[in-house]
């Protein structure tokens, strides 16, 4: 559901534009302050979920994402969808920490991996499929509703996540609550606001200004950085116990998570655009042509998860191989229909499956449940970071050479900028991969 609601806002923009008015700044805070929100929170969320139980913050959770679902379906302006959807990025943000806290709860290090597989066919499955489902919304709803259901479908799903949340997830355990660090996660917080600001801002109106919010964010984050130090060596509840990153596997997947999302985040977004502006395609016509990649996806994750704690990183070296053949021979077919499209797009989805969750579990691996929630809230800001940066770059590459060119060469251009992201992606896991095996002898 929190995925879903990613892809399939971008389909529902131009119904968005035409009911309320809004103007194309509005319309991509529409789809970017629930990006911006949902990065936000994960690791101040990973932390309530330690202290104060997963079972209870992630009902909290959904049902907020229920309330903020309807909230946004009424709005009746600009101004209120993009409060609305900034909440449901808070909400959105509360929910995934609590999930891989549980699958570190729940499941033992052998069964681990198949878990994170089966959640990568979720992951991988709801981020392609938006586009599809926000087209059918669309077209059975008509301009004027259709966009509506795009967010009123939220809310019956959450009260049947609810109900089976309740039934299905173990009690939390009586805790021993530990003091909330409110100026760490303020300081974070404030820090991550200006990376997620200043990529969403420039994705929008290439302002280089935007560039000089690196030197308050570089200051924010070593001043928590400092903070952290010196509360995890009096143990005394930091928000990030900086022991977490004694372990290698750990330092490392939250370094693959920053160089690699971006690719996989940019890509889908120019191909959208390439799809309905360049193609002429309709919203539901633009969500099936990338089915290919959701497909990929479905198939990859859970053999990576079935597999992944006995291969290890390699898997994720030869994910972002795939993926990255994938991009190369969609660069090549540019210019031709969805038909034509689909095998480099299954390429990238079957590398993406192999990516996502293995690397997860693989960076969870060795960290102690108990914290479960606080290290994945950290894996999963490296990764809001991640699509959000990538978002930026890789569209802005695609508005700046569709102005020398058409929409096929822009999309070249996208996929060279993702190539980028993938160089760097596969050079940290290659220096893990190195290091372990030089500590192994």
């Amino acid at each position: 559901m929190t995925l879903l609601d990613v892809s399939v806002t971008n389909v529902a923009l131009p119904s968005i534009a035409r009911a309320t008015d809004a103007s194309a700044p509005q319309l991509q805070w529409v789809v970017s302050g629930y990006t911006l929100a949902f990065g936000l929170v994960p690791v101040l969320a990973g932390r309530l979920g330690d202290d104060h139980g997963r079972r209870l913050m992630f009902q909290v959770g959904v049902g907020s994402f229920a309330a903020t679902s309807l909230l946004a379906g009424l709005a009746p302006s600009a101004p209120v969808l993009i409060a609305a959807r900034v909440l449901q990025g808070l909400a959105g943000g509360l929910i995934n920490p609590q999930v891989s806290g549980l699958v570190q709860q729940l499941f033992g290090s052998e069964e681990r991996g198949r878990a994170f597989g089966v959640l990568g066919t979720t992951v991988g499955v709801g981020t392609a499929l938006g586009p599809i489902v926000g087209g059918g919304l669309i077209s059975l709803g008509g301009p004027d509703l259709g966009w509506r259901l795009v967010f009123f479908v939220n809310i019956p799903v959450g009260v049947a996540v609810m109900a089976l949340a309740r039934r299905l997830l173990p009690l939390d355990a009586d805790r021993s609550r530990h003091r909330l660090d409110v100026l760490g996660a303020a300081v974070l917080g404030t820090a991550t606001f200006c990376v997620l600001f200043g990529a969403v801002e420039y994705e929008s109106n290439r302002d280089g200004r935007l560039t000089l919010l690196a030197v308050p964010t570089v200051l924010l984050l070593l001043a928590f950085f400092r903070r952290e130090r010196r509360l995890t060596t009096a143990q005394e509840d930091p928000l990030v116990d900086l022991r977490l990153f004694r372990a290698p596997s750990y330092t490392a997947g939250v370094l693959f998570a920053l160089a690699y999302f971006p690719a996989m985040a940019g890509l889908p977004l120019v191909l959208a655009i390439y799809y309905q502006n360049g193609l002429g395609y309709t919203a539901l016509q633009s969500g099936l042509g990338i089915t290919a990649y959701a497909l990929g996806s479905a198939i990859a994750a859970p053999v990576a998860g079935r597999f992944v704690t006995r291969i290890g990183r390699p898997m994720l070296l030869v994910g972002v191989g795939t993926f990255a053949a994938g991009a190369i021979a969609l660069a090549v077919l540019a210019g031709h229909g969805a038909l034509v499209l689909a095998p480099a797009l299954f390429l990238m989805g079957a590398g993406s499956g192999a990516i996502i969750t293995p690397n997860q579990a693989l960076t969870l691996m060795r960290v102690d449940p108990v914290a479960g929630s606080t290290a994945g809230g950290v894996l999963q800001t490296a990764q809001r970071i991640g699509l959000a940066v990538g978002q930026a770059v890789i569209g802005a590459t695609f508005f700046t050479a569709l102005g020398t060119g058409h929409y096929a060469h822009a999309l070249r251009f996208g996929v060279v900028a993702a190539l980028v992201f993938l160089v760097v992606a596969a050079g940290v896991g290659g220096a893990d991969l190195r290091a372990k095996y030089g500590r192994a002898t």
